[in-house]
């Protein structure tokens, strides 16, 4: 039986991360990490991005097995028992631990019609499969506006694909977009080539021969014959484990601020985990690269006995076309919205407020402001109106 007196499940950033925070307080301490990809952990948003535009796959990779880490890849874990402290794979192998760590992330929303030529973009692997037809093939579906739609359709596009878009809402982006805004998102996607079809669902998808054929319904329903279709359609927490085991789940793993759940030995953290934001009032569960790496960090050193906590503001960004976007906080469009613009609808800052106060910011085509993002966003005397000296400066 493999024993570790750390033992991680998941092989994303979050648990790279981890492995770091653990080895910043405990040089010698057995790591081991299982999962369920043939890859050692690497850095995702290079594969909507950076692997687009000439970036070296080499690069992508974090370096896990220079930190003295046991890869068990290709694995799935099935069961934790947590009155034993063991962990019992897809093979019948079984692991014990001292402390464990859940950082088994996301598990895509599939289509009613599944079929296996539906990418639903999310590990190397799925990069390798959509760059391969796009060697051999030529039109593509990207079902969904959010943050992979979009940015996929942007990378094939720049690729000199011929792109759609299907897509439920009116606008791209509308998690993150005013109406306003979206409508120049549509614009810039069709200024760049990009067939939009918003408003409209897919019913089914099915092969014919080599291509696949995409039916969707709306004002007028069509079926739409591609050479590969990516899906976008959202993602739940994958908690099967930690339900298994028996843990609190409300949409993701419940912990505490250092990431440990109702189990002192076991912990949960990147996308699956659902935490106390001291700086938002809120609970969150935050799917992104900043969150990721953060959370695992501190998630490892308190996996390794060390007294912290988590304070930090989310962040996320995303780069289509031309138009960079980097979000911090906490944003919904029911909130109150602020918009104070240097190039309207091209460069500037939304402020997003609950009660008066400044919860959340997207920076449109602005650099170097996220610090003072969250600067603003963690000031308890943040209330609109604000005076102008605590605006972000849009220079």
């Amino acid at each position: 039986m493999p024993h570790h007196k750390y033992l991680i499940i998941g092989g994303g950033m979050t648990a790279d991360s981890a492995v770091r925070g653990i080895r910043s307080k405990d040089a010698d301490g057995s790591i081991g990490l299982i999962s369920e990809e043939g890859d050692p952990p690497y850095d995702r948003p290079p594969l909507s991005k950076g692997l687009w535009n000439g970036m070296e796959e080499e690069r992508i990779w974090r370096g896990t097995s220079d930190l003295g880490v046991e890869l068990h890849l290709g694995r799935r874990a099935l069961r934790v028992d947590r009155d034993t402290h063991t962990v019992t794979d897809d093979r019948g192998v079984i692991y014990s631990y001292e402390k464990l760590l859940l950082a088994t992330g996301l598990l895509p929303n599939r289509l009613a019609s599944d079929v296996p030529g539906v990418i639903y973009f999310r590990t190397l692997a799925d990069f390798r499969r959509l760059k391969a037809a796009t060697e051999v093939g030529r039109r593509f579906a990207v079902i969904g506006g959010g943050f992979i739609g979009t940015e996929i359709a942007s990378s094939l596009a720049q690729a000199g694909k011929e792109v759609v878009v299907l897509f439920e809402e009116e606008h791209l982006c509308s998690a993150v977009a005013t109406p306003e805004m979206g409508v120049v998102l549509n614009q810039l996607f069709r200024d760049n080539g990009v067939e939009l079809r918003p408003g409209v669902k897919v019913t089914t998808v099915r092969k014919s021969g080599p291509k696949l054929l995409v039916s969707v319904a709306g004002d007028a329903p069509e079926t739409l014959r591609v050479d590969g279709v990516v899906a976008g359609i959202g993602s739940q927490p994958n908690t099967i484990l930690a339900e298994g085991a028996g843990l609190e789940v409300n949409d993701g793993v419940v912990v505490d601020a250092s990431f440990r759940t109702l189990d002192p030995d076991v912990f949960a953290a990147g996308d699956v985990a659902a935490f106390w934001s001291v700086p938002l009032g809120r609970t969150l569960r935050v799917e992104h690269e900043d969150h990721a790496n953060a959370s695992g960090q501190i998630a490892g050193q308190a996996m390794a006995g060390a007294d912290v906590s988590y304070d930090r503001v989310p962040t996320f960004y995303s780069k289509i076309f031309d138009v960079r976007y980097e979000v911090v906080g906490d944003i919904d469009p029911e909130m109150d919205i602020l918009e104070d613009w240097k190039e309207r609808h091209r460069k500037g800052v939304v402020y997003y407020l609950r009660s008066g106060r400044v919860r959340g910011v997207t920076l449109w085509n602005l650099t170097r402001k996220v610090k003072a993002a969250r600067t603003l966003i963690q000031d308890p005397s943040s209330f609109f109106p604000f005076d102008e000296s605590a605006k972000i400066s849009l220079d």
